[in-house]
């Protein structure tokens, strides 16, 4: 018997968006499981002065997370905090150029929806966070739209604060994969 398809649903942003949160939010609803932003472990083991070849190791790391949930789940559905589209937006503003492996996944990519956050939070200070003014926040918006505006998968920005921003996805989540609470 062939496993069905499981839907994926990634959320992505600049930082300090509410990503894990909100995919922490939307597992527990759907009662099931989110794939961890692998940048996060890997910049906290190794130091947060990485390198431009540093990224595709991340980039593995975090292809590796998302391949394990998969076969680990017999959920519908999965959230991902971050994919390829991060790693290629981080690489080409931090170093003015992706590696062309990121790129070719992208490509590969069997995502079914992805989740924009917007900048209307206000931005948390962590140990691993960079870039705090407003004015660079929104230029990574605008270059993660972009990103989304030339690729083909269903995409939308979530707005809203507290409850407000979970409500909005869940209702986007809802009417695009036609999904509902388990």
């Amino acid at each position: 018997m062939e496993k069905r398809k499981i839907k994926k649903v990634v959320i992505l942003g600049p930082e300090s968006t509410g990503k894990s949160t909100m995919c922490k939010m939307l597992a527990e609803h759907f009662n099931t499981i989110w794939v961890k932003e692998y940048a996060r472990e890997y910049l906290l083991k190794n130091g947060t002065n990485y390198s431009y070849e540093n990224l595709y190791e991340i980039a593995q790391g975090q292809l590796a997370a998302e391949k394990n949930a998969v076969e680990n789940t017999n959920n519908e559905i999965i959230f991902i905090d971050t994919d390829m589209y991060v790693m290629k937006v981080w690489s080409e503003f931090v170093f003015n150029k992706c590696d062309n492996r990121i790129l070719n996944e992208i490509v590969q990519s069997d995502c079914d929806l992805y989740l924009l956050l917007n900048t209307d939070l206000p931005w948390e200070k962590d140990e691993l966070r960079e870039y705090p003014d407003n004015e660079t926040r929104e230029k990574l918006f605008h270059f993660y739209k972009e990103e989304m505006q030339e690729q083909k998968k269903p995409w939308h920005i979530v707005s809203g604060q507290g409850n407000e921003r979970f409500l909005n996805a869940l209702k986007i989540i809802e009417n695009t994969l036609f999904i509902k609470k388990l």
